[in-house]
């Protein structure tokens, strides 16, 4: 059975979350700290929880603010909590048509529901007609006697008439029989629900509080551990769960007495989850886990100094010591609970689970919230549904952002300012009126696109779309007439102007690409191309400007187009007739500057209100999309100089198919007017 949506009310700070859907692998629950993820969790968990102790509703959950109301209705209406449908998987259908027959492969979903009054309520459409011809038909009855029977529709008529018939042969009596052991309750839709119930899987719910201590005293967890009060309650789970590994007891382990057996058990279990979390535990290589047994010391604090301890301690090969387990970093305590807990769930319950994760790898630095992600996708979702909650942009999967679920604590304001609490609400898509809701979403997806704007290993940043674009265009043309071109190997990336290009560098750095730049160079920026020539930063770096290619002490890209050829392509994009066309020139006449782009803007300040604004990124997108082929005038020119940048560019890239090495060799190129500068 696979959880498909679910509904949580009256519980907590939730009144109403609405009905929202389950993704059939992995469920997302995002939302800011006190919205409620955690009450929808501890909600889905009592349904069917693997601790027993998890498994009630207590009064004191309904929410407060409408604690008196319910106060008056309780005893004779116990609110409703949770209501969950279930798809059935072809497993369930084959379990059910055992007993119902064929019209089992009709029964597609189960509603379970469960309330305060801590009875689950199962929904589920069942032909009961059908089951009766089914029941029939199953058993070699003679003609007489599958007559009688077919008089009736219902399971409970069937049962009557099956005891008047009398004398019974033996085919009745299989027929009675089965009857009993099917359908003691008296209907088909109870017989389902008897068999849906026993394939319910079992809710695994675990949060940061469930963790492994360190050491443990045998004869405390023995008096204790069946205390679900106990303060120590969740570390004698968890101590139990670790047991679970070796297939034993704690009195199991205190009978051991040869000290190879007791060790062979202990480094068994130790290599094996040794081996799990190191998979997947990319934050330090040089760990083992390693398990003790020792007496007592009467000089360490109670309850360690008497009977017998159990340790858990981490090696680190790298120094050559071991440490506590508790005085390692909250995040690996947690992971690596985790693994034990699970490890013992899996044990007990084997595939049949649900996971409820609270708050998952919180602790953990994020790089190692992106091992857990990659454990959930590859160990866990294959075979098993598992919801989480988080607040983290790095626990959320770019690649499946469909999963996630915005949660929200929501209050209406009417026209008259008025303020009305609705309660923890739970968005089926990722959107959401509240930023800080959403911010973990926006922080994952703008993560996700810093790392896959980079896909090439030599990368060539530019200032903005419309470089792209002309370099694109360009490419293309000299291709086409078999001249030096582009090589394919560098990834174009736009990164938003010359003040970005360091941040762009050093994420870029992390990536291990080789990197080159292509900036404008003009009045105002030329002190910022010298500060990133001398960047400790660019040490390694490329940088080719403008100027270079365009043969003017000042240019940016457009200028490698050339003034006739730029004037053409702005007419065309902005449809200006002879009239009103612009005409560039070199001398800087239209404008203060020899560049063309400030050149074209003078020019537009002056043309009727009518024309559209300017934008410089349109002649760009037209010279791109447009379908036919034109002979721009100026065109032989504006591939001479693409033409230069272009084998410029392709000299920096080493020969044969890739660079190498952690710190590709890089040369600061800016020209051949560098002296002048």
């Amino acid at each position: 059975m696979k959880l498909k949506n679910a509904r949580v009310e009256n519980f907590k700070c939730i009144r109403d979350s609405d009905e929202f859907a389950i993704d059939p692998l992995v469920t997302c629950l995002v939302g800011k700290n006190e919205s409620g993820k955690t009450a929808l969790l501890q909600a889905l968990n009592k349904l069917n929880p693997v601790v027993e102790a998890h498994k009630r509703f207590e009064d004191t959950d309904f929410p407060r603010t409408l604690w008196s109301e319910y106060q008056e209705t309780k005893s004779d209406k116990p609110a409703n909590v949770l209501t969950t449908t279930w798809t059935l998987s072809p497993d369930d259908k084959t379990a059910l048509a055992a007993v119902l027959g064929p019209t089992a492969n009709s029964i597609d979903e189960v509603v379970i529901s469960k309330g305060y009054a801590n009875e689950s309520l199962y929904r589920v459409k069942v032909d009961e007609a059908a089951v009766v011809g089914h029941v029939i038909e199953r058993h070699d009855l003679n003609e007489q006697e599958a007559a009688s029977l077919n008089q009736v529709n219902t399971i409970k008529a069937m049962k009557e008439r099956v005891a008047a018939i009398q004398p019974q042969s033996p085919q009745v009596q299989a027929v009675g029989a089965f009857l009993q052991q099917h359908f003691a309750r008296g209907t088909a839709t109870l017989a389902a629900i008897d068999i849906l119930s026993k394939r319910l899987p079992k809710i695994v719910y675990f949060t940061e509080y469930m963790r492994l201590s360190g050491q443990m005293a045998l004869e405390d967890f023995k008096a204790n551990r069946q205390n679900p009060a106990h303060p120590k309650a969740n570390e004698y789970r968890m101590f139990e769960a670790l047991l679970s590994l070796v297939n034993k007891t704690a009195e199991d382990i205190e009978k051991i007495d040869r000290f190879e057996a007791l060790q062979a058990e202990l480094e068994a279990v130790s290599a094996r989850l040794s081996k799990t979390i190191f998979k997947y535990w990319s934050q330090n290589k040089h760990l083992l886990v390693r398990f003790r047994f020792d007496a007592a010391r009467a000089a360490d604090p109670a309850p360690f100094n008497t009977g017998w301890i159990m340790r858990t301690r981490i090696e680190n090969t790298r120094h050559a010591s071991t440490t506590s387990f508790d005085d390692r970093s909250t995040g690996f305590v947690w992971f690596f609970s985790f693994l034990v807990w699970f490890s013992q769930m899996k044990k007990n319950y084997g595939n049949n689970l649900v996971i409820l994760l609270d708050e998952p790898g919180n602790s953990l630095h994020a790089k190692a919230q992106a091992d857990l992600l990659r454990y959930i996708e590859e160990q866990l979702a294959p075979v098993y549904q598992v919801v989480y909650t988080t607040h983290s942009p790095f626990m959320i999967d770019p690649a499946h952002l469909l999963r996630a679920r915005t949660v929200e604590d929501v209050v209406f304001k009417d026209a008259q300012g008025e303020e009305e609490l609705l309660g923890t609400k739970v968005g089926d898509d990722v959107l959401s009126t509240d930023k800080d809701t959403v911010f973990p979403l926006q922080a994952a997806l703008g993560f996700e696109i810093t790392q896959t704007l980079f896909v090439g290993k030599h990368t060539l940043l530019v200032e903005g779309p419309s470089d792209l674009l002309y370099i694109k265009w360009f490419q293309q043309e000299l291709d086409r007439l078999n001249r030096s071109s582009l090589d394919r190997r560098w990834t174009i990336s736009p990164c938003g102007g010359i003040d970005k290009i360091a941040s762009f560098m050093s994420l870029l750095r992390g990536n291990s690409l080789h990197c080159a730049v292509l900036t404008d160079y003009k009045h105002g920026d030329k002190k910022k191309v010298r500060s990133l020539i001398e960047s400790k930063l660019l040490a390694d770096g490329h940088v080719l400007t403008a100027d270079s290619y365009a043969g003017k002490p000042e240019a940016d890209i457009e200028d490698l187009l050339g003034p006739d050829f730029y004037s053409a392509l702005v007419n065309e994009t902005y449809a200006l007739t002879a009239e009103s066309g612009i005409v560039l020139g070199t001398s800087g006449d239209a404008g203060s500057s020899n560049r063309l782009v400030p050149q074209v803007e003078e020019v537009f300040r002056h043309l009727p209100a009518h024309i559209a604004e300017f934008d410089h990124f349109a002649p760009a997108e037209r010279l791109m999309s447009r379908g036919e082929r034109r002979e721009w005038p100026g065109l032989s020119t504006a591939l001479d100089s693409f033409e230069r940048l272009f084998v410029d560019l392709n000299g920096l890239l080493p020969h044969g198919q890739s660079a190498s090495g952690n710190s590709p060799e890089v040369v600061v190129r800016v020209g051949r007017n560098t002296a002048s500068r």
